[in-house]
């Protein structure tokens, strides 16, 4: 009979079919068995058996495979697993097999490995799952697209942690996009919360035609940072700042009519000061009007009504404004010395108004026209004028030198004689520079006639007329004093020759006492100056002009006069006439500008 097993098994098995072979054939021999039969049935107990071992066999066999196949299935799934997780620093299952016997062994070592990989694959599902999670929401939110979020597909992705990295990342550049967009949004949001609020608009009108979630109650819903939100804002405020622009050109013309109707109605302080919120952007940029309401259509609507009413009550005026204006360019003409344009004169403006021939505010136009005309030529003469004014003042020292001369106690020793000296001293130089500043006035004024292609008119006389018989007159005086000085010398030989024939005549003795101060006054520090003095009209001495002497008006037009002096006098024009030009661009009428 066969036996398989260890030794020990198969001793013990032979030992009990030997005794049941005994115990067998001692019940055949009980029966009377023949030996065939005997023989059939030992062939058929051995036959029995082999089924017996063979189906032990085939049961072993389909065993060993189904432990095969599992410990495959094992091997399989690890080495996917190790591939998704990107674990290749682990034992493969190659080196497992060689330090293993058995496939219970193998399965044994591989089954722990399996389930710690399972569980860091679920683990790092997840971790992807979250994390494109966020990428999908975040990517939603810039292209304003949200897709449906799916984890179904990270099933047969690429698991490893440098995977894994490479999406955190991602994200992170992501998280960073947003967080400059959502700034972005919230400066334009702010910006045009600060234009709505110059320009008087709703806000959240403004804003929720953009986006609802820019100005939206509801706490759950995020600010939308897409590229359409940006884009509209971004024109909303092109928009705003376009309208700004517009109602600020708007409003600055309105003031510019204000300050002009202010000034045409002498409107008070208190009644300009109620529009100063109004009247600051004049001098302000677009991006310093920040007042809430500053540019909105209430303030707008508010200055034109101001206008309008200040309008209404001009028309109501416009004489008494045209008559004002009008005196005023008069005033500006006589400071100025230059004729104002008659055809606006006050009678004749006066009477056209009555008349109804023309429109006061055309007229009022028309003068207004005329003060900046004169205002401009007034500066274009400016230089000339300088220069007139420096002549007049050396002709009134001249003046002053001649009384000074001809005081005979000038160098007495009195309170202030000193002064009076070294202001003669002072004089003389400035009087001896006269002809040369009469011909550099001359050829100033020539240079500005050529220049303005008009004359130099000095209250309606041509300048350079009164210099040159200034000139002459000059001439004439200084002719004068030289045959005076012959007739005196002559004078004096005529009288030697008398005492030489007659004898002296003792003269009267001179006192001091009796003497004329000779048009001499205190000045207040104790010298004395010389005061206005007039010689005799029968004088035979010569006239100078000046152009004071042309300061005449008589019927608008300006006429000569001559100073009634002789020899030249200049010290008889008051000071104050000189002087008094500086008040606006000149003197009082007559008088040059000072220097």
């Amino acid at each position: 009979m066969l036996t398989i097993g260890n030794p020990t098994t198969g001793l013990r098995n032979s030992t009990t079919c030997a005794a049941l072979l005994r115990e067998l054939e001692q019940i055949w021999n009980d029966i009377g068995e023949t030996e065939v039969d005997r023989d059939r049935m030992l062939l058929e107990l051995e036959r029995e058996c082999l089924e017996v071992y063979r189906r032990k066999v085939d049961e072993a066999a389909n065993t060993k495979a189904r432990l095969h196949q599992t410990v495959a299935a094992k091997e399989a799934e690890l080495a996917t697993l190790m591939a998704a997780l990107g674990e290749l620093n682990m034992h493969s299952p190659i080196k497992m097999e060689k330090r293993s016997s058995s496939l219970k062994e193998k399965l044994a070592s591989v089954s722990p490995l399996v389930e710690d990989l399972k569980m860091k694959h679920e683990e790092r599902l997840k971790q992807f799952a979250d994390v494109k999670a966020q990428i999908e929401k975040i990517s939603g939110e810039i292209s304003g697209y949200h897709p449906a979020i799916s984890t179904s597909a990270l099933v047969e992705q690429d698991l490893s942690l440098r995977r894994l990295t490479e999406f955190q990342t991602h994200l992170r550049s992501l998280q960073k996009e947003k967080s400059d967009r959502l700034n972005k949004v919230l400066q334009y949001v702010n910006e045009v919360h600060s234009l709505c609020g110059v320009l008087g608009l709703d806000f959240g009108q403004t804003v929720g035609d953009v986006h609802p979630s820019l100005h939206g109650t509801d706490v759950e819903q995020s600010t939308n940072i897409s590229n359409n939100t940006l884009e509209g804002l971004e024109h909303t405020i092109m928009r705003l700042k376009a309208e700004r622009k517009a109602r600020i050109r708007k409003l600055k013309d309105i003031v510019a009519k204000l300050f002009e109707l202010w000034n045409l109605m002498d409107s008070s302080k208190e009644e300009r000061n109620g529009f100063s919120s109004i009247t600051s952007i004049l001098g302000s940029s677009e991006s310093e009007i920040t007042d809430r309401g500053a540019l909105s259509p209430e303030m707008i609507e508010k200055a034109s009504a101001e206008v309008e009413r200040l309008a209404k009550l001009k028309a109501s005026r416009m004489k008494e404004l045209v008559l004002k204006r009008r005196s005023e360019l008069e005033e500006i003409c006589r400071l100025t010395h230059i004729q104002p344009d008659t055809s606006t004169a006050a009678e004749k403006s006066s009477a056209l108004i009555d008349s109804g021939l023309v429109d006061p505010s055309e007229l009022l136009a028309n003068i207004e026209a005329q003060i900046t005309k004169v205002k401009d030529e007034a500066l274009s003469r400016k230089e000339v004028t300088d220069r007139i004014d420096k002549w007049l003042s050396a002709c009134e020292e001249e003046n002053w030198l001649e009384d000074y001369n001809q005081d005979d106690n000038r160098y007495n020793a009195g309170r202030g004689a000193h002064i009076n000296l070294k202001r003669a001293e002072r004089a003389r130089v400035t009087v001896s520079k006269i002809p040369a500043m009469v011909d550099n006035l001359i050829y100033k004024t020539l240079a500005w006639e050529d220049e303005k292609k008009t004359h130099f008119l000095y209250d309606g006389v041509r300048l350079v007329s009164i210099l040159e018989d200034y000139k002459l007159t000059r001439l004439q005086k200084e002719e004068e004093k030289r045959r005076s000085r012959d007739q005196k010398k002559l004078q004096d030989l005529l009288n030697n020759q008398k005492e030489a024939m007659y004898g002296s005549k003792p003269s009267p003795r001179k006192s001091n006492s009796f003497r004329k101060t000779n048009g001499y006054r205190s000045n207040g520090n104790g010298s004395m100056t010389p005061t206005p003095r007039r010689n005799s009209v029968g004088s035979g001495s010569s006239e100078l002009l000046t152009p004071r002497s042309y300061s005449g008006r008589q019927n608008g037009y300006f006429e000569m006069r001559r100073l009634s002096t002789a020899p030249l006098n200049f010290v008889a024009i008051s000071k104050e006439d000189t002087m008094s030009y500086a008040s606006l661009c000149g003197s009082e009428p007559g008088s040059p500008p000072q220097g």
